[in-house]
Formats: C-alpha cells, sequence, structure tokens
C-alpha cells in the first residue's frame, strides 16, 4: 500500500462504516463496556464478533480463555436484546502464534479473510482488536490481502515513552504483534500506559449514570463493582475501561475524543521493548484522551 492511501485510511470513518470487533470479553470488565457501547451506538455495521484468546487468573489456557469470552460476548448480545446477531459471532484461536509464519487457523480468522476479501483500499474494513491480536495477525498470514483492505485499530502496548511494553495484549503474543505492526495495514495503536490509562471510572459514577437504566446497564455496573471491590477489600478504588477507547477511535471525528500523532510503526520486540526505524510504514498512535467527552458519550448511548 502507497503511503498516500495508507494515511488517508488513518482518518475516522463517517458513520455507516463495516467493522468487526475482536476481543477476549472474559478476562477483565472494560471489554463488556467496549462491546456494548459498540453495538448499541447503530453507527457503524458490524459484520463480526470474534472472541480472542487470553491466559491469566481467570482462565485456564489461552483456549479456555477464548472459549469463554465467547459465552460473554453472547451473554452480552442477550443482554441486549440482540439475539439476531448472535449468527455474527466466532470463535478464535485457541493458542498463540508459533512463531511469525504459522497462522492458527480459527473460525474468526477465517471470516476476517472473507470480509476483507469483499472490502478494498477505497472502502475498508475496520477491525477493532481489544485482545492480544493472534485472531488478526493470523488471517494476514493466512491472505496478506487482508492487510490491504483493513484498518486495523488495536488496543495493545504501552506509550513509546514507557519503560517497557510488557502490557497485556501485546506481551501474549509478541510474534502477532510483530506480524500486524510489520505488515504494512493501516494501523491505529492505543497504547495502554501513558495515553488510555487515564480512561476509568468509579462506583459513583457509574451508579449515577448507569444504575437502573436497564439490564445491560446494572449487569455492567455490578460485574464492575464487584470485580473491583474483590481487590480493593475497602480502600479507594477507580478501575480502568480503557477498551473503550479502540471503539471510540472510529467515532472520533474532528478529534472530540482523543488527539493523535502520524508515526513510524514501532517494531515490538520479544524483550518486551520496542526498537524504532524512522524507514517504516507510517500508522497511527493515540497520545490523549477526552476523557469526560468520550465517557458522556458511551453513558449516554449505554442508557438508553
Amino acid at each position: 500500500m502507497d503511503e498516500q492511501t495508507r494515511i488517508k485510511n488513518l482518518t475516522p470513518p463517517a458513520e455507516g462504516f463495516d467493522c468487526v470487533i475482536d476481543t477476549d470479553a472474559y478476562n477483565e470488565t472494560d471489554d463488556q463496556f467496549a462491546i456494548s457501547y459498540l453495538l448499541k451506538s447503530g453507527r457503524a455495521n458490524v459484520r463480526g464478533i470474534f472472541a480472542a484468546p487470553f491466559f491469566n487468573e481467570n482462565s485456564t489456557s489461552p483456549g479456555d480463555g477464548m472459549e469463554k469470552s465467547h459465552a460473554e460476548i453472547l451473554n452480552l448480545i442477550s443482554l441486549m436484546g440482540k439475539e439476531d446477531m448472535n449468527r455474527l459471532v466466532f470463535k478464535g484461536s485457541d493458542r498463540y502464534l508459533p512463531d511469525e509464519k504459522t497462522p492458527v487457523v480459527s473460525d474468526a480468522a477465517r471470516e476476517l479473510c472473507r470480509l476483507a476479501g469483499e472490502h478494498s483500499p477505497e472502502n475498508p474494513l475496520y477491525v477493532v482488536s481489544i485482545g492480544c491480536i493472534t485472531n488478526i495477525a493470523s488471517a494476514i498470514i493466512m491472505d496478506p490481502a487482508v492487510a490491504e483492505n483493513t484498518v486495523i485499530v488495536w488496543l495493545g502496548g504501552h506509550s513509546p515513552h514507557w519503560c517497557d511494553t510488557a502490557e497485556f495484549n501485546m506481551m501474549q503474543d509478541v510474534a502477532a504483534a510483530r506480524v500486524v505492526f510489520g505488515c504494512g495495514a493501516p494501523l491505529v495503536q492505543l497504547p495502554c500506559a501513558g495515553v488510555v490509562s487515564e480512561f476509568y471510572s468509579t462506583r459513583p459514577e457509574l451508579d449515577f449514570w448507569l444504575k437502573g437504566k436497564n439490564a445491560l446497564c446494572d449487569y455492567l455496573v455490578e460485574h464492575t463493582v464487584e470485580a473491583a471491590e474483590s481487590y480493593a477489600k475497602g480502600r479507594v478504588w477507580s478501575r480502568v475501561i480503557w477498551d473503550v477507547t479502540a471503539v471510540g477511535w472510529l467515532f472520533n471525528g474532528g478529534d472530540r475524543f482523543m488527539m493523535s500523532e502520524f508515526t513510524p510503526a514501532p517494531i515490538p520486540e520479544y524483550d518486551n521493548h520496542y526498537a524504532f526505524d524512522p524507514r517504516r510504514h507510517t500508522m497511527r498512535r493515540v497520545t490523549h484522551i477526552h476523557r469526560d467527552s468520550l465517557m458522556g458519550d458511551m453513558f449516554s448511548i449505554l442508557s438508553k
């Protein structure tokens, strides 16, 4: 892809665009907010919802994390009363990439290849990834045209001024991150520490804006409070729900929710640091979140 086309596609789309979301929905509490915000907004034509693998205290393996995420996606769809969207939900990778040339073939990766084939650089498919990026990297290896016909919006890694890149989404599958950062696809990165880490909420705010509005809102509040109080144990707490920012970039016309910059794509290294080469292709990196503007829009959408 030439730089002019790549930079053009790194502009937030107008409403009515096609997109998919790739999510480790059972890993945390923020994926649920992001998925709900996207599906309830009505601003996008959602073509697929992919379950991503993860491995932490909430799963017994990457594959188990993917299966639990798949179930949680269906749970959210039910809470929204959108059961007709169940047909758009696909299971993703049950493990991470073994290397940078071997995909993990899954229903999600196959569906992404199929959908990308229906699009073009002039009419791209927007791919929002809010987990480790195994499914997207696998699709790119399976069919390099995926890199040309999509715009990838990924919440992963830390800000380049941070001391490392040991962020959950990136460090789970560094090989996949290297594929995505190196393939030349139009890429928007939302770094965690130092940027989207400022997108957080508290129990009083969630109670005020969401509690009692509908079944989905009650679930989101209860799930978040339960998760936070399990570790806070009576202490003051706030809870990051930063996955929302990746969806927010899609709605960022006029920079109303965040600021960003163009930069040569860095190289994620296996030692949890970036390498830099000014000759690399251009990507977009979010640098600041207008926290109140985005939070207010999300609350308005969710509480309908």
